[in-house]
């Protein structure tokens, strides 16, 4: 089995023959050659270059041997044809220049065709399945709506996102109208996406766990589903990801993705336990782990691969992106680990049948 047939079986819950890895964060800062490129280019001027961007994508194929490739881009890209200006600042990261407080804001947001003006993002797309052939599939992603309207909202990132979870409260008719013109720019630019070449896409809900159940679902599940639900035609497996609150799992699951993402925070087994057995599972290395020496990161490695118990529908990654300190030597030997622990003898060939 190929890594490509590795991934996208375990995406959809079939056998596979080892257990395939790829790490949130994989494509970019944990490489000398991509701090080369940040010390010459502006994140946002860099993803003009869809040259450097596909080269950054393919990279972590080749050093560390993952099972898939994800597209180097960023959350926000998605919010500057939107009528968004941001800026990504080094040790803060997105800061929007005009954050929104209203309803009268929203008449600043207008609706674009990603295909005209993503277009850079679109060929990095297109780049990097040339580079890539059949060696490993390609994932898309993009920002869910929650996300991106507390990054609006708040203007930069927060711990807790107090002043956007008091709008969605105080201001429902506000929120929705922003949630639903975010949820109709991320399908888009997805759908784009799949149009371009990528082989799955993830959707990334990074800061919902901030939410309770009752809260997400009323102000956020409707949103997140029809952006899943909208690439269903497309045929391409859908992976749902967020931190921070193991009591939405169950919630994250109806939203209408094949696989669900999970944290650290919560051990793998009860994790596939809330979100059903009807779905894949991605995760859940600690990210921190793997600054520790190698015995230890083995050691939280193996856990998670014990939790799995070898069922078909686990691909591992880590339950956050790559810190930027992580020594590239340790993922490189986590990939050859999970491989080599979670091999499966390959399936006799039928006897001939006598006389055939």
């Amino acid at each position: 089995m190929t890594p490509s047939q590795r991934f996208l079986a375990a995406c959809r819950r079939q056998p596979v023959d080892r257990t395939p890895v790829w790490f949130m964060r994989q494509a970019g800062r944990i490489f000398p050659e991509f701090r080369a490129l940040r010390r010459q280019y502006g994140f946002v001027e860099l993803m003009q270059h869809p040259d450097l961007c596909a080269e950054i994508t393919v990279m972590p194929v080749e050093r560390l041997g993952v099972d898939a490739a994800i597209l180097f881009a960023d959350i926000m890209t998605p919010l500057q044809p939107l009528g968004v200006d941001y800026r990504i600042e080094p040790g803060v990261g997105p800061v929007v220049g005009q954050p929104l407080a209203a309803a009268a804001d929203l008449g600043r947001l207008r609706r674009f065709d990603p295909r005209e003006e993503l277009a850079p993002v679109l060929e990095t797309v297109r780049l990097v399945r040339r580079a890539l052939g059949d060696r490993v599939p390609l994932i898309g992603f993009a920002g869910a709506p929650f996300t991106l309207a507390c990054y609006l909202i708040e203007g930069r990132p927060s711990r807790e996102f107090h002043r956007a979870r008091a709008l969605m409260y105080g201001d429902p008719a506000f929120w929705h109208g922003l949630m639903e013109r975010l949820a109709e720019t991320v399908l888009d630019y997805l759908r784009a996406q799949v149009e371009a070449g990528v082989q799955a896409v993830q959707l990334f809900d990074s800061w919902v766990g901030g939410l309770g159940p009752a809260a997400y679902r009323r102000f956020v599940l409707p949103y997140s589903r029809r952006v899943l639900e909208g690439l269903g035609d497309l045929g391409v497996p859908r992976i749902h990801f967020g931190t921070g609150n193991a009591a939405l799992l169950p919630l994250m699951a109806q939203a209408g993705a094949e696989v669900v993402g999970v944290d650290w925070r919560v051990d793998l087994d009860r994790a596939w336990e809330a979100i059903g057995p009807d779905k894949a599972i991605q995760g859940n290395l600690d990210p921190a782990a793997l600054l520790a020496p190698f015995d230890q990161v083995e050691e939280q490695a193996r856990d998670v691969l014990r939790r799995a118990a070898g069922r078909p529908g686990h691909i591992f990654n880590l339950g956050h992106g790559v810190l930027p300190e992580t020594p590239v030597d340790h993922l490189r030997r986590l990939v050859e680990l999970v491989h080599r622990v979670t091999e499966r003898p390959a399936e006799p060939e039928p006897e001939p049948v006598a006389g055939a």
